[in-house]
């Protein structure tokens, strides 16, 4: 495969539809590294790398994420927003190389999803630490956990509609017409909330950006109460979208 071309590999890696998925493909994906992904999934074909080592040093990305941003500083939030770079760069092509050698498989879903996790967690770990200003336990660090959890029970409601659907003998993914609240005003709410995008800022990406703007306003004022804010703020979200997104499962058909 040492002919492939990026334009081969964007043709049948990047299949049509993929970038308009708005529950699954990231809005940086679209904007840009969808654009950039190619070159890479290209060297990792000519190399012959199979899809879920990619996926493994993607998940090792998302965790060099949350440790580096745990020991706090300006240049500890570059690196950290790097690596999520990184991580984005890596989820977009692990996909692309499956699709291109056809080796898409349940193993590599599985350990996307779980890559997802290991990211988000480690990264809103590292920002409770970073917080708390030492390596030790603390509230800030207890609050960064927390947030933590709060991340992993939203993907697993989301993933639990589709073992649930399973288990009755339903079609795994539910419609798109199922998405939305059987009340009227609670699709209202739901649509409102998607719209402002709160709930986006306890995902990797804008997490990292947050963490890096927290970091410049810390080096201006020389304390930590603006990593501190941002911590107190993604743990009420964490809560607040835990709990609302389960609301919003029960209340829609996605159950069937």
């Amino acid at each position: 495969m040492s002919r492939i071309s990026v334009a081969e590999v964007r043709a049948k890696g990047q299949p049509p539809g993929l970038t308009s998925r708005t529950n699954e493909e990231h809005w940086a994906g679209r904007l840009y590294m969808r654009a950039i992904s190619p070159y890479v999934s290209a060297v990792f074909i000519r190399l012959g790398v199979p899809p879920n080592p990619i996926t493994f040093l993607m998940m090792g990305c998302g965790v060099l994420a949350g440790a580096v941003a745990a020991f706090g500083g300006l240049w500890a939030a570059v690196a950290a927003v790097l690596a999520v770079q990184l991580y984005l760069l890596l989820d977009c092509s692990d996909g692309e190389v499956a699709r291109f050698t056809g080796r898409t498989s349940a193993t590599g879903v599985f350990l996307d999803r779980i890559g997802h996790y290991f990211a988000e967690i480690a990264l809103l770990i590292g920002l409770g630490v970073r917080a708390q200003g030492a390596w030790e336990p603390g509230g800030w660090v207890v609050a960064g956990m927390a947030a933590a959890l709060g991340a992993a029970l939203i993907k697993v409601e989301t993933d639990n509609v589709v073992v649930a659907r399973a288990k009755a003998g339903l079609p795994g993914e539910p419609p798109d017409t199922a998405l939305r609240p059987r009340s009227g005003a609670l699709s209202r709410l739901r649509s409102i909330a998607s719209a402002v995008g709160l709930h986006r800022i306890i995902g990797a990406v804008e997490l990292s950006l947050l963490l890096l703007a927290a970091a410049v306003v810390d080096a201006v004022r020389g304390d930590l109460l603006a990593t501190q804010a941002l911590t107190a703020l993604v743990l009420a979200v964490a809560v607040l979208q835990t709990v609302l997104h389960l609301v919003a499962i029960l209340a829609s058909r996605r159950l069937g």
